[in-house]
């Protein structure tokens, strides 16, 4: 039985990633800084070719495939955008100290979102019904290779829920650029709602997986 092979790929740096803001929905654009070292990695190391790009529809997303898949167009699925931060998006956590619900959702406390933003379950519960949908879209198709350029928050959601080896969210912090590969067995998928993370990504030149 055939696998299907899923990169996940977080965005290039942006300048608010630098200033350790939290963000969002705000659609911020890539640094120059970013753009110029994520063209040096593709440069330098692998970003295999894929018959399929997903992309939130947030433009550090959209930027981010453009470099690293000129030739795909890319699908936006709004299912793939970043945690909605309500009042602390666009803040740092210094700013963040004035409110009562920050270290208790920064904690992960059950429920506590921050104010007209989402709680970690609302987000968890967007996140993963938008993978399985292109998930189990991939697989009626035959398409057997994609990349998700999408957000750090969302890889890790989607890795803490269906990835083996399971590790808790924080255990899947990525690299801007950077993110994993992913291969979903049919029959375990099925069967459990489960996939093997296969590797780091993108690839050093000797290790180009098989």
């Amino acid at each position: 039985m055939k696998s299907y092979t899923i990169h996940l790929i977080r965005n290039a740096l942006t300048d608010e990633n630098l200033e350790g803001r939290y963000i969002g929905h705000t659609n911020v654009e890539l640094s120059e800084e970013g753009k110029e070292q994520l063209r040096q990695m593709k440069n330098e190391l692998i970003y295999p070719p894929v018959d399929a790009v997903f992309t939130s529809p947030l433009r550090r997303c959209t930027q981010t495939a453009e470099i690293l898949y000129p030739d795909n167009k890319p699908l936006v699925i709004e299912g793939f955008i970043e945690y909605n931060f309500g009042e602390f998006e666009n803040k740092t956590a210094e700013q963040l100290e004035k409110y009562e619900e920050f270290p208790r959702w920064l904690a992960g406390e059950k429920g506590v979102k921050p104010p007209y933003g989402e709680s970690n379950e609302e987000f968890a519960k967007r996140v993963c019904e938008t993978f399985e949908k292109v998930a189990e879209g991939l697989m009626k198709t035959g398409t057997t290779s994609a990349a998700i350029v999408t957000h750090g928050g969302v890889i890790m959601t989607i890795l803490a829920a269906y990835g083996i080896p399971e590790y808790p969210m924080h255990e899947w912090l990525t690299p801007n650029g950077c993110g994993f590969t992913v291969k979903v067995n049919p029959s375990l998928w099925m069967r459990a709602k489960k996939f093997e993370v296969f590797s780091e990504f993108p690839y050093e030149r000797e290790e180009l997986p098989d």
